[in-house]
């Protein structure tokens, strides 16, 4: 025993102190704009130690083996930036850094291209990200203001009546896009419809955007791609409230009020942030027949999001948001739906919450996440109106109009990471997803009754084959279920779908050059026969109510997509730079397909959807941004592309073998613009002034519009848009970090709007185009303690 004491003493007298001298450490202060940098991560490339920062922008690392080193800092809006540091054995060397802003995101870290973190220079898939930066410099008051301001990306209005609206992704409708939260596929069938436009700006830290096939790692839907929305994250102690004043043509209000609030544990293992909108829009008409083009609106939004590390190496992470939504269409607003002509009015309650658990390896090699997420909601509805009649039966039959939805959605799911060494990285998991939805408008005789689930298995590889060369394999198979029920009036039809689906992904990542990345990938997608959101979309013609129904052999839909891309990204001191071309192709096999089938004898228009022959979406996506100081910054892009059936698609099929009128097919996709753009510019001379000019293009498209009674279907060349926009702010610093911004503007400057409308009680509501507001001014006051 003696001797084992004594053969310590000596190991700690004098072999210690010289494996202590080793070693040494490092001490730092990252700053930008001469303010600290909080929550910086700061790593050292090729070994697993690292730190971040404080609220100071301090940071250490202990006991790093003598040596010469590459250390990275990493923070969200900046330039990712590295610093040769020498080590030296028992001496601490100091580090202070100044750190860029990455104006133009170059060097962003996202997660929607892989399922965990990467810069978008590594990342498999071409990531676009729409960041606060750009919600503030479009004014947008929704998530929905910003989004087409990426390539190959489109926000649509679709029906005057109820204001609808829809994302396009390279010319696919909104069905074939997954809509994640917080890389949750948490969008139900119910919030599909209308949930756009009912997430808050203020709530959002960015939006990643994945164009072209994504089903091996998100499951259904994904065909288009991905728009993932990320919300702020707690970093620091904040505070801040916002209003914005608009006036659509300067007679029509749209206010919003906004709050947002962080606080975080001087420790940084503990934090929370709130958030709250209000917003309250009038309806607007603009051709003064009486009639809603834009619906009268009002929202009440709260949501926090806290997080807990019991360990360094786990979190725990809780979102909650209530979203409560009333919206009205058509005329004589301040009636009961029932005593107007046309009304759509919609009353949502929508709760969801999420939970996610982390855990991390002591080396950080390997993490596992565990979540889950439920949403419920409830819509209550009206569709319908006395349609220009003033009967008594008329006001009996407009009282049927009225419905109720219940919707319940729950995600639950495991995903195993681990990094063997580099970026030879492997991503697994399981995940299930229900959604239950029932909808009925007993006076129409409509029903909606379906349930399904989704149980997903998924994994991808990444293997860097050489240095330059990147390979992505992946799948993920998925067992679907939809057992529903669809009724209207004296059809009922039934699907009951179970059905195993593998859907393969592969995707190369090749460093032409230091500073360009050439991709090139497929992808398999799929989309189960259900009540897609359009289907829960009800909209007016002729002072009837159009539904749709499923047809009784309805096929799953499939997709081939290919894509190949080309991005050079430059950072040379202040100037920033990137330019992007992306070319897709995706083949659609059996296509879902909406024919009009006529009228019920309660007077509804009835559409079946069916599978189509097929159908092919190609083009190429351009997109160049610089930066050329910290005082500019610029970005446009644009798509050009053709979407194009197999076979000419049946938009009108006249009753039982009937002449009057002809059947009307088309070769394109209706509502779907060959060209469409974007331009973004910003100039800021110092830390107090800025102005912002914005604008979109949107190209000439075919629109459908139903013309009589019969339901005939007359196909509309539109007009060509551009909606271009300018914001000027300025900022006071009245004390310490204490701000007030004033900022003002004009959307839709020249006012670049649809013209022709059909109008009356009678009209059809689905006949929208365009950009999706007329020219509107506005005014902003913000303050708090923000920089």
């Amino acid at each position: 025993m003696k001797k084992s004491i004594l053969i310590i003493f000596i190991f700690f007298l004098f072999i210690g102190p010289i494996i202590g001298q080793q070693t040494g450490n490092i001490e730092g202060h990252i700053t930008s704009s001469g303010q600290p940098l909080v929550q910086a991560t700061i790593l050292l490339q090729n070994t697993q130690l690292g730190a971040v920062s404080d609220f100071d922008g301090k940071f250490s690392i202990q006991q790093i083996p003598a040596g010469n080193y590459k250390l990275q800092v990493r923070a969200v809006g900046f330039a990712t930036t590295l610093i040769d540091v020498t080590v030296d054995a028992g001496k601490t060397t100091a580090v202070t850094k100044e750190i860029n802003e990455d104006r133009i995101g170059l060097n962003e870290v996202v997660v929607s291209s892989s399922r965990y973190e990467h810069s978008r220079e590594d990342a498999p898939s071409v990531v676009s990200v729409v960041g606060s930066k750009l919600l503030n410099a479009t004014q947008s008051m929704s998530m929905v203001d910003g989004l087409s301001f990426q390539p190959g990306v489109r926000v649509e209005a679709n029906c005057q009546n109820c204001g609808f609206t829809q994302l396009r992704m390279n010319g696919l409708e909104g069905p074939y896009t997954q809509i994640l939260v917080n890389s949750r596929p948490i969008f139900s069938t119910l919030t599909g419809v209308y949930g756009l436009e009912m997430i808050p700006a203020n709530m959002i830290e960015r939006v990643e955007v994945v164009r072209s096939g994504g089903s091996a790692l998100f499951g259904s839907n994904a065909i288009a791609g991905t728009v993932n929305i990320i919300t702020k994250e707690p970093v620091e102690n904040t505070w801040q409230i916002g209003s914005n004043f608009g006036s659509m043509r300067g007679n029509v209000a749209d206010n919003t009020l906004n709050f947002n609030g962080s606080v975080v544990s001087e420790d940084l293992n503990s934090g929370v942030t709130f958030y709250g909108m209000k917003r309250d829009r009038g309806g607007f008409d603009a051709d003064g027949d009486g009639f809603t083009e834009i619906v009268q609106l009002n929202n009440l939004t709260f949501g926090a999001k806290a997080f807990y590390k019991p360990t360094e190496l786990s979190k725990l992470t809780l979102d909650v948001n209530a979203i409560d939504e009333f919206r009205r269409g058509g005329d004589q607003l301040d009636k009961a739906p029932h005593l107007a002509d046309i009304a759509e009015q919609l009353d949502h309650s929508i709760v969801n919450v999420g939970l996610t658990y982390d855990q991390f390896s002591k080396d950080r090699r390997t993490k596992v996440s565990t979540y889950g997420s439920l949403l419920s909601g409830v819509r209550r509805s009206y569709y319908g109106g006395l349609g220009g009649e003033r009967t008594l039966a008329d006001s009996l039959a407009a009282t049927n109009a009225y419905g109720l939805t219940n919707d319940l959605a729950g995600v639950l799911g495991s995903q195993f990471t681990h990094n063997f060494s580099g970026r030879n990285v492997f991503v697994g998991g399981v995940e299930y997803q229900g959604n239950a939805v029932k909808d009925e408008i007993s006076g129409y005789e409509k029903l909606i009754d379906q349930r399904v689930n989704n149980i997903g298995f998924y994994g991808q590889f990444e293997w860097k084959a050489i240095d330059r060369l990147t390979l992505f394999l992946g799948t993920r198979y998925d067992v679907v279920s939809v057992d529903g029920v669809y009724e209207i009036g004296d059809i009922n039809r039934q699907v009951d779908f179970n059905r195993g689906v593998l859907s393969p992904r592969f995707t190369l990542l090749y460093d032409v050059a230091p500073n360009a990345q050439l991709r090139g990938g497929y992808a398999r997608g799929f989309r189960a026969p259900q009540a897609f959101d359009e289907d829960l979309h009800i909209s007016s013609v002729d002072g009837e109510q159009r539904f749709i129904i499923l047809s009784n052999d309805l096929e799953m839909e499939t997709s081939d997509a290919y894509t190949l891309s080309l991005n050079v990204g430059k950072n040379t001191g202040l100037i920033q730079s990137n330019f992007l071309v992306e070319g897709f192709y995706t083949k659609l096999n059996n296509q879902f397909q909406r024919v009009n089938i006529g009228q019920q004898e309660n007077g509804a228009f009835i559409e079946e959807t069916r599978n189509g022959s097929g159908a092919t979406v190609s083009g190429v996506n351009l997109e160049y941004s610089i930066s050329p100081s910290k005082y500019w910054s610029f970005q446009a892009g644009g798509t050009l592309q053709r979407a194009l059936y197999d076979e000419d698609e049946v938009l009108f099929e006249p009753e039982d073998g009937s002449t009057e009128f002809p059947a009307v097919t088309v070769s394109e996709f209706i509502r779907t613009p060959n060209s469409y753009g974007f331009l973004n510019t910003n100039w800021s001379p110092n830390n107090r002034f800025s102005v912002d000019l914005t604008g979109l293009y949107t190209g000439s498209m075919v629109v459908p519009l139903v013309v009589n009674e019969e339901a005939f279907i007359e196909l509309i060349d539109s007009p060509a848009f551009y909606d271009v926009n300018i914001r000027l702010a300025y900022k006071w610093q009245l004390k310490n970090k204490f701000s007030l911004e004033l900022s003002g503007g004009v959307q839709n400057i020249f006012d670049s709007f649809q013209r022709e409308f059909d109008t009356g009680p009678t009209r059809d509501a689905d006949f929208v185009y365009g950009p999706l507001r007329p020219r509107t001014f506005f005014m902003g006051v913000k303050i708090g303690n923000f920089l």
